[in-house]
This record gives C-alpha cells, sequence and structure tokens, in this order.
C-alpha cells in the first residue's frame, strides 16, 4: 500500500488535463495546408505507423507530467500501525554466582549448566521482556529487562563466577537480596504478569534482607517467584580459593542447599518450586515454566516507510526523453 505526505500537490492534476484540451484545440485549423486542384487523391487517405503514432508525443508530455505530480506529493510505502496478539510476559532471571557454582556435579559444572539452559530459554520466548540479575554475597542488576535478546544473550554469554572468586563481590550466597534487586525492577512493570526466576545452589548466609521479607515484598508487587534448588545431596568436590596461580582450591564440601527456604519463597508468591541435579532436568524445568507462563498480549507494531518518489522521477525523465526522440525523429513534423 502506498500512501503520500503531501496529497495536496494532486490538485496540479488538472495541469494534464488542461494541456490535452489546448492540444487538441490547437490542432484545429492550424496545421500547415497546401493547395491541391482536387481533393480526390486524398478521399482515402493511407493509414501509418506515423499517422497512428501523431499524438504519442503529447500523451508521453502529459504522463510525464502526472509522473513529476506524483513525485511532489512524495509517495512512501505504508506507514500502518498493526495491532497483533502475543505471548509476553516480564521475567527476570536471578542467578547465583557464587563460587560454589563451579562444582561439577552438573556437567561441565553448574554456573555452566545454568547459563545455557537459561539461554535456551530465553530464545524460545521472544516476546517476552527479560532482565537478569546476579547475586553472589551482593546482587547486582546485569540487565534490565529488554526485548533485544540478542543483547540480552550476550550478557548471558559472560556469566561466571570471576567475580566472586577475585573478590569483587562479597563471599556468600545473598538470596534474600538477589530476590529484593528483582523485585525492585518489576514493581512498575505494567504487565499482567511478573515472574522471577531465582536459581541457587546454596542457603542463604548474608545480605541485610532475608528470604521471606524479599518473598513478602515480591508477593505485595505482584511478583511471582519459581524458585529452583541445584546441585546433586551429598558431598561433592567444590572449589574453597582461587590460588595465586589462577587455579582453584578444591575439597570436599557437604552441599548445603535449604530447599524449605525456597520452597516457601515459592509458596508465598503463588510459585512453584522445583529441585534439580541434572542439566536435563533444569531443562525440563525451564520447559514447565515456559507452559505455565503464557499471557495473551496486545502488541502494537509499527511498520517503517519509505519514500519512493525516485521511480516516478525516472519514469518522468524517461517519458521526456522519449518524446523528445520521437519528435526529431520518426514523428518529426515539416514546417
Amino acid at each position: 500500500m502506498i500512501t503520500f505526505a503531501n496529497p495536496y500537490y494532486f490538485i496540479l492534476l488538472v495541469l494534464p488535463v488542461l494541456m490535452v484540451v489546448w492540444h487538441f484545440l490547437r490542432s484545429r485549423g492550424a496545421e500547415a495546408a497546401l493547395t491541391y486542384a482536387s481533393t480526390e487523391p486524398l478521399s482515402r487517405p493511407v493509414r501509418t505507423v506515423r499517422t497512428m503514432l501523431v499524438h504519442l508525443p503529447m500523451a508521453l508530455r502529459v504522463l510525464s507530467v502526472v509522473a513529476v505530480i506524483i513525485c511532489l506529493a512524495r509517495p512512501q510505502t505504508s506507514n500502518a500501525l498493526r495491532e497483533r496478539e502475543v505471548e509476553g510476559i516480564d521475567i527476570i532471571l536471578t542467578m547465583d554466582i557464587s563460587t560454589s557454582m563451579l562444582t561439577p556435579d552438573i556437567h561441565p559444572n553448574r554456573i555452566i549448566a545454568s547459563r545455557d539452559v537459561a539461554i535456551e530459554f530465553v530464545q524460545n520466548r521472544p516476546n517476552d521482556n527479560i532482565g537478569l540479575v546476579l547475586f553472589g554475597g551482593e546482587a547486582f542488576m546485569q540487565c534490565p529487562m529488554t526485548t533485544d535478546h540478542a543483547a540480552l544473550l550476550s550478557f548471558f554469554q559472560h556469566i561466571n563466577c570471576d567475580l566472586a572468586s577475585a573478590g569483587v563481590i562479597s563471599p556468600g550466597t545473598a538470596i534474600g537480596m538477589g530476590l529484593t534487586n528483582a523485585v525492585s525492577h518489576l514493581e512498575n512493570s505494567h504487565s499482567k504478569s511478573k515472574v522471577v526466576i531465582l536459581l541457587t545452589d546454596g542457603v542463604d548466609n548474608t545480605g541485610e534482607i532475608s528470604p521471606q521479607t524479599a518473598a513478602d515484598l515480591a508477593h505485595q508487587a505482584g511478583v511471582r517467584v519459581y524458585t529452583i534448588s541445584l546441585g546433586r545431596p551429598g558431598k561433592s568436590r567444590q572449589p574453597i580459593a582461587k590460588l595465586p596461580n589462577g587455579e582453584y582450591y578444591e575439597a570436599d564440601v557437604e552441599n548445603t542447599a535449604n530447599p524449605e527456604v525456597l520452597r516457601q519463597i515459592a509458596q508465598t508468591t503463588g510459585g512453584k518450586f522445583y529441585t534439580a541435579d541434572s542439566r536435563e532436568r533444569l531443562k525440563a524445568i525451564y520447559k514447565d515454566i515456559d507452559a505455565l507462563e503464557k499471557t495473551k498480549l496486545r502488541v502494537l507494531n509499527y511498520d517503517k516507510h519509505y519514500d519512493i518518489y525516485q521511480v516516478f522521477a525516472l519514469i518522468a525523465l524517461c517519458l521526456l526523453g522519449i518524446e523528445a526522440l520521437l519528435r526529431f525523429t520518426l514523428l518529426r513534423r515539416l514546417p
């Protein structure tokens, strides 16, 4: 569909009409004449290509003027506003990046498995407004909520435990702080469905806000929290500290996950609690959340529009060129 930015120029279309009228009025009695003794030889004039095309130059000139007027009206591709219904919600993925997430009980380790499965989840929800919060002993927004999933996934590619192992953020696991940070970015959302997916492998052992207080804040803000306890029960080989040469000192440590705290957070907010001891189980959890969180949204899309007057300008130029060529060659008139 073509629209026009300056449609009032179409009033100039009266000019081609006047040109046609003037052409035929001028041709009456204005042609050069020859005197003949008898008109008998002309009583049956022979029709030739030249006589059939006698008005063609004028027609070409009129069409070129029409094309110029269309150029002035600035034709554009459609600037349509389309409304469509899609499935989409506001989600913040909240992930633990404490050093215990380097435990290799889930191949190749917990942090990489969590990152890869979360990336698949994001890729399967193209219409969602998704953000990323990371936490260890402290919590911070790694990527604000966005529908630009290409930018979001670039942040996911760099998720690791380096900040915790290098001491840039405090050691420990501040579940309450991580959840509060996510809720604070969702409380002003106008979406009908606001969700936090909280993944951790430890217990809340630091931070100024308790998990239950954070859960109450989420409930007040209308945020559902899906909690995931990651890791296998029992002892596992875990990195304890980072040595000066960059390697990790490891030891057999009892997994300290506290599923009751995560279960209580989910119950308080109307979410659901999960445990994951493998990559396959983690994928199944994200698929379950994906199936649970489907909300219809009405989305307005604007189509981009571009000027296309260049096409009509080229047409006008070609028509004028053909007219001039015909007037001075095949349809040349004397005198």
